[in-house]
């Protein structure tokens, strides 16, 4: 924000308090309840933490008098080896305090901004004759920089704008008036393609070029329509004194604008200079949207990622990361719109959290932007670090279905049959998370008689596992059935009551559309508490989704298998080699009644195919 910190706050502190390591909870109950700021140091005096408080002894006290569950935040207690705080007129002052001593001492346990992505700038060079151009480094130059773009394709679209409608140099040379004088410039490319007015060779005085700089500046800055009104009142004065040809250049130019401002503006503009924050996380990140408006134009917008440390509150992230992404932008915005409630104050600031109208319609777009960003982000992970990806989905399973280690072998059985005919059955393997298609079985059922999954199921598994024990094969992490809890009570009776092996069963119940319904553990089982929404719900639903798909295609291909066997036994002089090839071949029976003769020529000679050819045509006609 660049604000600098309050008289008060430097004569606070002469209340530094230094604590003593075996009297830190001593000393912690003698912590004034004021407002301040506190920073825990461990025993190299390095500063390890800092934190704000609306009371500094109750916020304080917390650390040492609670139980704290994430693994960072207990560390962080135990390495404290002394405090020192200091007291503060006000709370918003002991965020802007925090926000500062943060950036100068970047404690360990302090979130941290992740991403360090070098973004555009505008620059308007500090120049007699300045350009205005997209830099990505700021330097302490007296050049005026706007910035920062996360977007460039946005930023170069401002800057062809602003270019084809005030045409200045974009040159490198180091132009002033004297160089034009003695005429040391001529004129390029640009000047003849009229994107740029040759003020190199006095085509355009220098006062005209830098009102035309100046235009340049109010656009960037978000005045657009404020120029385009400019501009119509420049046509009208042309057209009144008939000089069309004016008139209809700035009226390319006022189009240009309108195109441009279309594109931009999404809100009433009496949204003016007001800056709109998104929030979203995810256990280890936050992440922040900031968009800044004025007069309704979207003029800058920004996405960063913090990395969190000891899981601080979702408040206290999103109120350091307003000053900080302010500060960025040089904002001096009134009012910020945000998604929640912030715990401590901003100082000559309006805070609004709107319910509907164009406030709520541009608090919607930054959330929009900051959780698509959060989605980009972890998929980025996910494919620069798959197998971490894969363990974390893993320990998630681990967790929800109470296993004592990670499945990182999961087996899955289902069945599939017609009113009993041609019943078939699969078992399709996941290795660390991923389908390893390599693994996967296929049964026919040769025991059971008629419509009886239970015993199907039984019957698979029985086959599948005493074959993995005979080769001392690998066994599964955890065992899925494709069904509720009679097909897990049917691989129960053979996995602990046939093999006497102990591995984890789960079931997948369906609806009737053969959709996941819930996920069920244990015995008696148990639903697993899982929404639709979840992230492990789903993963689960394509697990049946791809097991129900390979059982399918597999009944399928013996299902016209069969078909094709019953129909060439009914042809006689057909003998069982022939039957064999043309099966393996055609493996349909509705590509073999469909073929020609001459194909069925080339693969098993004139007389076979002329017989097998007539049968299915005669057969046609008839």
């Amino acid at each position: 924000m660049g604000e600098n910190i309050d008289e008060n706050i430097i004569v606070s502190r002469e209340t530094i308090c230094t604590v003593a390591p075996k009297m830190i909870l001593e000393e912690v109950r003698t912590l004034p309840n004021n407002p301040g700021v506190y920073q825990y140091f461990n025993s190299k005096e390095e500063i390890i933490y800092i934190g704000k408080a609306k009371d500094l002894r109750k916020r304080v006290s917390s650390y040492f008098t609670k139980t704290h569950e994430h693994p960072k935040l207990q560390v962080l207690v135990k390495s404290i080896a002394y405090i020192k705080y200091i007291v503060v007129p006000s709370e918003a002052d002991a965020l802007l305090l925090e926000n500062n001593l943060i950036k100068q001492y970047q404690p360990r346990y302090n979130i941290m901004l992740k991403d360090d992505k070098t973004y555009p700038y505008i620059c308007i060079s500090n120049e007699e004759f300045p350009r205005v151009f997209k830099t990505r480094k700021v330097l302490h130059d007296g050049s005026e920089y706007f910035g920062p773009y996360s977007s460039v394709s946005a930023l170069n679209y401002l800057l062809e704008v602003t270019h084809k409608v005030f045409p200045i140099r974009t040159c490198k040379f180091p132009m002033t008036a004297n160089g034009i004088e003695n005429n040391k410039y001529k004129v390029c490319l640009k000047y003849h393609i009229h994107l740029c007015n040759g003020v190199c060779q006095k085509y355009e005085i220098r006062d005209e070029y830098l009102q035309n700089l100046e235009n340049i500046r109010q656009i960037v800055k978000g005045n657009a329509v404020e120029i385009q009104k400019m501009i119509l009142c420049q046509i009208r004065n042309y057209s009144d004194k008939l000089e069309f040809e004016h008139a209809l250049d700035l009226k390319r130019k006022y189009d240009l604008l309108e195109n441009f401002i279309s594109k931009t503006i999404i809100a009433n503009t009496v949204v003016e200079n007001t800056d709109v924050f998104g929030y979203d996380q995810t256990e280890n990140a936050a992440f922040v949207s900031i968009l800044r408006v004025a007069k309704g134009a979207i003029i800058q917008g920004l996405n960063v990622e913090y990395k969190k440390q000891i899981d601080e509150a979702k408040e206290d992230i999103l109120a350091y990361a307003i000053l900080n992404l302010r500060e960025k932008f040089n904002s001096k915005s009134k009012e910020i719109i945000v998604p929640f409630e912030l715990e401590f104050p901003i100082n000559n600031v309006k805070i609004t959290i709107p319910v509907r109208g164009d406030r709520k319609k541009l608090l919607n777009l930054a959330q929009q932007n900051v959780t698509q960003y959060k989605i980009d982000k972890l998929k980025q992970s996910e494919k620069l670090n798959p197998d971490q990806r894969a363990m974390q989905l893993l320990k998630e399973i681990q967790i929800k279905l109470n296993l004592e280690k990670p499945p990182m072998r999961i087996e899955i059985f289902d069945n599939s049959n017609i009113a009993g005919s041609n019943a078939v059955a699969v078992c399709i393997v996941y290795l660390r998370g991923k389908p390893s298609k390599r693994d996967y079985r296929k049964y026919i059922i040769k025991t059971v008689e008629g419509v009886d999954d239970y015993a199907s199921m039984r019957e698979v598994v029985r086959r599948r596992y005493n074959r993995v024990i005979a080769e001392n094969a690998q066994l599964p992490d955890l065992i899925i059935a494709d069904g509720g809890a009679g097909h897990m009570t049917a691989i129960r009776q053979v996995i602990e009551g046939e093999l006497n092996l102990q591995i984890p069963i789960a079931g997948l119940a369906k609806k009737e559309n053969h959709r996941t319904n819930e996920i069920l553990i244990g015995f008696p089982p148990q639903v697993v508490g899982l929404k639709p929404t979840d992230f492990l719900f789903h993963f689960f639903m394509s697990m049946q989704d791809e097991v129900h798909r390979f059982a399918i295609k597999f009944h399928r291909q013996k299902r016209s298998k069969s078909q094709v066997k019953s129909e060439l036994d009914a042809i006689k002089g057909i003998g069982k080699e022939t039957k064999n090839k043309l099966l393996i071949h055609y493996k349909s029976f509705k590509r073999l009644k469909n073929t020609n003769y001459e194909e069925l020529l080339s693969l098993i000679g004139s007389s076979r195919a002329k017989i097998i050819f007539e049968y299915f045509h005669k057969k046609m006609l008839n």
